[in-house]
């Protein structure tokens, strides 16, 4: 047998492993999306809750009374905004099995303590993600949506927020509150390669409440102090978690 030879064949059976993982992955996730786009109204109920008073977090905060109306203005855009909103849910309900089936290809050219740390910080990235997609669902985004949707900076000035608008927002804030809770996760990979230690966040503490500040303005398109108080607590608490992840 020539040199090499064997080496070709397994890589094209890896490379047939991948393309089957990847029409897997890629059939749940439509199928998830098909299921989203066609229960339109319940996905909607849960997309535009935030927009209205009775929202759970400002009946809980004994917020007043409110209703911002949405419009729009193109001729696809609420097609649009909905077959994008679906594909979003379905990619969300999916990402179980698609993280499944990924580690499935990967973990047969681990050891079996490289499988065992792959797991836990796949799984610990997994929480981590929608834990921060829920704490913007539920805690920033209503606040920056009652903040920025009902100011004005005269009476007869009235507000007129498009549907797309409200969406990018939406998703934008998810997705950069869903990467920022992956702080201590990120934190205990560079602990475990000796990049960084307890002593030197702890000595940084102040420098790094800093950085949360900016990073809560960036990711709050308001700069009331509320407002990024509200996004700059969590975050702070998840670099004291890190503190003590990194100290065990």
């Amino acid at each position: 047998m020539p040199i090499g030879e064997g080496n070709i064949g397994t890589f094209w059976d890896h490379l047939d492993e991948l393309r089957t993982c990847l029409f897997r992955i890629v059939g749940v996730t439509v199928f998830f999306g098909i299921a989203a786009f066609i229960f339109k109204e319940t996905l909607f109920n849960i997309v535009l809750a935030p927009k209205s008073s009775d929202f759970i977090t400002y009946r809980l905060m004994n917020a007043n009374f409110f209703d911002i109306h949405l419009m729009n203005t193109g001729l696809t855009e609420q097609f649009m905004v909905h077959l994008k909103i679906a594909l979003y849910a379905g990619l969300l309900l999916a990402s179980p099995f698609v993280l499944y089936q990924l580690f499935k290809f990967v973990s047969p050219a681990l050891y079996a303590n490289e499988r065992h740390y792959a797991v836990g910080i796949v799984g610990g990235a997994y929480v981590m993600f929608l834990l921060g997609t829920l704490v913007n669902y539920f805690l920033v985004f209503p606040f920056t949506l009652n903040f920025l949707g009902t100011y004005q900076v005269r009476g007869d000035v009235d507000n007129m927020l498009t549907l797309q608008s409200y969406i990018d927002t939406l998703v934008i804030m998810s997705l950069m509150m869903g990467v920022v809770f992956e702080l201590p996760i990120v934190s205990w990979i560079l602990g475990k390669m000796g990049l960084i230690s307890s002593e030197t966040m702890r000595r940084y503490r102040r420098h790094a409440i800093v950085v949360i500040m900016i990073v809560a303005a960036i990711i709050t398109p308001t700069t009331d102090i509320f407002t990024l108080t509200i996004v700059s607590i969590p975050i702070w608490l998840l670099y004291e978690v890190s503190v003590f992840i990194v100290r065990k």
